[in-house]
Formats: structure tokens, sequence, C-alpha cells
């Protein structure tokens, strides 16, 4: 699953999570390709919310995106636990992997990272093609939704980046590198695994000073 348990003589005070590959939903995915299977992911928050030894978690992200409906459910979750967290975006934070990198309570990115940002689309045969457009258009009114409500950018910008057609060859959006994405307010801030951490303890620490008063 991607997560760290070395022996250590003293109590884990955070909590490591990586999300890599594709995001798998409901459907098992290729079993040639890397994967996060949202079952997996799940219960790990559970636990990681029910523990009193962890006090925050990292996020790590390295993914291109997947299925819909549970990449949401997981930054759903991720941004609704009470536990401190910080994400980090290394490779790439593509699709779905957008609502991901920004559902906790602060965000990197590495300078040399992507973020692609586009609407979301389907492929095959499709049945009931009105019906599927509204259901669609709802699924992409959530996703916008939380995005704006965990980051700083402007539904009207997310919409500009979703809708360009000048960066993508066979879909509309747009490509994110490194800093744009901080200038566009969808990150916090430039930074790697020790900005990471460090912010991270921060928070912490300002947690417990607030209770302690």
């Amino acid at each position: 699953m991607g997560v760290p348990n070395m022996p250590s003589n003293s109590p884990k005070e955070i909590q490591c999570i990586t999300i890599i590959g594709e995001i798998e939903g409901h459907f098992i995915g290729n079993p040639q390709k890397k994967s996060t299977k949202y079952e997996h992911i799940i219960p790990l928050l559970y636990s990681v919310e029910e523990s009193d030894e962890i006090k925050g978690i990292l996020v790590i992200l390295n993914t291109v995106g997947g299925d819909v409906e549970a990449g949401l459910a997981m930054a759903e979750l991720i941004n609704s636990i009470s536990k401190k967290v910080v994400t980090l975006v290394l490779g790439g934070s593509h699709s779905i992997g957008v609502p991901l990198a920004t559902a906790g309570d602060y965000s990197y990115i590495a300078p040399s990272a992507t973020m692609i940002v586009h609407p979301i689309r389907t492929n095959g045969l499709v049945i009931g093609i009105n019906e599927s457009f509204e259901y669609f258009k709802k699924m992409q009114e959530r996703i916008d939704e939380f995005i704006t409500r965990t980051s700083n950018i402007e539904r009207e910008k997310l919409s500009e980046l979703m809708h360009a057609k000048d960066e993508l060859i066979t879909d509309v959006g747009s490509v994110l590198i490194g800093k744009e994405a901080v200038e566009c307010g969808l990150i916090n801030e430039v930074g790697g695994l020790k900005e990471a951490l460090t912010k991270l303890r921060e928070l912490i620490k300002n947690e417990q000073n607030e209770g302690n008063k």
C-alpha cells in the first residue's frame, strides 16, 4: 500500500499516506498499472483518526487521476479528519487528483511537479445522452465546489483553466507546473518533503498550544 511501517522506539506522531498511479474505484483497474485503492485508504484514514498517538498526516501524491467518485470520497474524508493534514504533489496530481491535493490544511507542490485540470469525461458507449449529461454536470459541480472550498482559487479562474483549448492535444484543460499551481490559488506553496514536514509539525504544535491555553 506504500505506507511505511518502520520500527521506532518512540510513538509515531505523523502518518505518511501515498496516493500513486491510478485511483481505483468500484472496478478493478489494469493489474499491470500502479494503483491506489480507495477501499484501502478509507479504513487507513479511519484508524488514523482513532489513534491518540498520531497527530498529523502527510499525503504524498503522484497520480494520473482515475475513478471520480472514489477520488472525491477520499478527498472529502481527508478534508473532514480532525488531524492536521499537509499534502505534497510530487511528479503529478492530475484530474481527480486535484481535489485530493487541495483536501488538506496546507498544500505543497514540487517545482517540477504538474497538475492537469480538466472537466470530467467518459469513454465508450453512452446510453441516455441527456440524462448522462445532467449527471456529469452535477458531478462537475461537486468537484468545482470542493476545489474552491478547499483552496484559494476563484471559481471563474478554475472554469477558465478547465476549458482552455490550447494546452492539451486531445482534451480541453490546462497543465500547471510547480509555481503556476500556486499563482492561480490551487496550491499554497512550492516546496518538497522538508518544507511539508516542517509545516505539518508547525500546525501540530500550534494546535497543541491552543489546546493548552
